[in-house]
Formats: C-alpha cells, sequence, structure tokens
C-alpha cells in the first residue's frame, strides 16, 4: 500500500464529489499519509491578499483588483496562481487538488501545464489523477441540512447522524449551535446543479483518459481512505 512505502509518489491527485461527500476530510488523511500540501484555489485568493510574495507579482495585482471589486476571477488568471503554487518546493513529491479544475477548460490546461513544465525541483511532472466520491443525493441532503456548528469549540454535529445530547446545545461549551446560511435544502439544490453541470465534462476528460475512478463515500471515514489509496497506487501503476 502506498501508506507503507516513504519511496511511493503520488503526484498531482484530484479528488471529485459533489458537496457533502467528505473530500475535505479524505485530503487531510493523504496530505497526513503522504507529506503532500493541498492546493485549494480559494486558500490561493486569500494568500493574494496577505501573501506579499503573491501580493507584489503582477498576476497577484491583477486577481486582488478584481477581487477588491467583488469580480469572478478569469480562467486565465486562476490558473496563473496555480501556476505559482506549483513552483513551492512542497509540491515536488505530489499534491491534493480542492476546488481545481472545476471545468474542462481548467483540466485542459492543468494537462498540458504538467506535461511542459518542470516541477520545482527540475523533475518532470506526473500526471494527474482523479477519484470521485460518491455518496447518494438523499445522504448529502442530510448532511448537509442537518449540519451544526458550535461557534465556542468549533465543533460539528449533525442532527440526523451525530446530535448533542441537548437539542440545538454543544455538548462541551454549552453553547447553542449554529447552522451555516448556505446549509439549507434549495442552496444544496443549486449547489449540486452546478457542480454536476461543471464537473461532468471533468470526469468524462479523466476517465477517457484511464486515470480516474469512483468510489463509494457511504462507507466508514477509514474504510474510504484505504480504497483510495488502492485506487492511488492502481492508477500509478
Amino acid at each position: 500500500m502506498p501508506s507503507g512505502e516513504s519511496s511511493f509518489i503520488p503526484g498531482p491527485v484530484l479528488l471529485l464529489g459533489a458537496p457533502g461527500v467528505g473530500k475535505g476530510t479524505q485530503a487531510k488523511a493523504l496530505m497526513a499519509i503522504w507529506g503532500i500540501p493541498q492546493i485549494s484555489t480559494g486558500d490561493i485568493l486569500r494568500a493574494v491578499c496577505s501573501d506579499p510574495t503573491l501580493a507584489n507579482t503582477e498576476v497577484g495585482k491583477v486577481t486582488r483588483s478584481l477581487m477588491e471589486a467583488g469580480q469572478l476571477i478569469p480562467d486565465d488568471l486562476v490558473n496563473e496562481l496555480v501556476a505559482l503554487r506549483l513552483t513551492e518546493p512542497d509540491t515536488a513529491r505530489g499534491f491534493i487538488l480542492d476546488g481545481f479544475p472545476r471545468t474542462l477548460g481548467q483540466a485542459t490546461w492543468l494537462d498540458n501545464h504538467l506535461a511542459t513544465t518542470p516541477g520545482p525541483a527540475g523533475q518532470k511532472q506526473l500526471p494527474v489523477v482523479a477519484v470521485s466520491v460518491n455518496v447518494g443525493y438523499n445522504q448529502l441532503l442530510r448532511r448537509i441540512t442537518g449540519r451544526r456548528n458550535c461557534p465556542v469549540c468549533k465543533s460539528i454535529y449533525n442532527v440526523y447522524t451525530n446530535p448533542p445530547k441537548i437539542e440545538g446545545v454543544c455538548d462541551r461549551e454549552g453553547a447553542i449551535l449554529e447552522q451555516r446560511a448556505d446549509d439549507t435544502e434549495a442552496i444544496f439544490v443549486e449547489r449540486m446543479r452546478t457542480y454536476e453541470a461543471l464537473t461532468a465534462p471533468v470526469v468524462d476528460h479523466y476517465r477517457a483518459l484511464g486515470r480516474f475512478e469512483e468510489m463509494d463515500g457511504e462507507l466508514a471515514v477509514e474504510e474510504v481512505t484505504a480504497r483510495i489509496l488502492a485506487a492511488l497506487a492502481r492508477l500509478r501503476d
């Protein structure tokens, strides 16, 4: 298994899945096993505002001005920011992609970039391998709409699967639990429509290249992690 082999090079790993499937949990597990970073476009965009190295580049200045104006960041600028992030030394053995590529255009750009650009250590870069974590629609709806958060200790509950001992109250802090504004059924339905419209071509793209596997995300967290590791070993074989 890759988790027991320090010589295993995971390379770029794309985790796909609808909102609520547990991609974040699985990404953290893979990062701990392999010691590789998570590349999040959200994190990169936030870094533009706080990291002088990025903020003072030309692409950083343009991106920051668009963000401050509340405008969407075009694909070409997102691609450039990702390219800058991939020059950092911690990406040499691989990285977990989070929120990118979201579209077929971004996936095509990334494939070409990795094939033609040396890694941070001057090495030839491996291509992206993709794993889709799948959970049934009704289960996803329960995960999202049932989620409650403690504003003090940040513990996360679910009214269906992991409720607090006293309804609406954190077990540890006694604080009133909160529901995120976007954890409603109406917003979930819209997010699912957007996800399916944008991601279906990305899935088809990597499936056609033979670098794609699907995973049952309704299993225990540890079992999903083990199956992802096995899938990635096969895809890198």
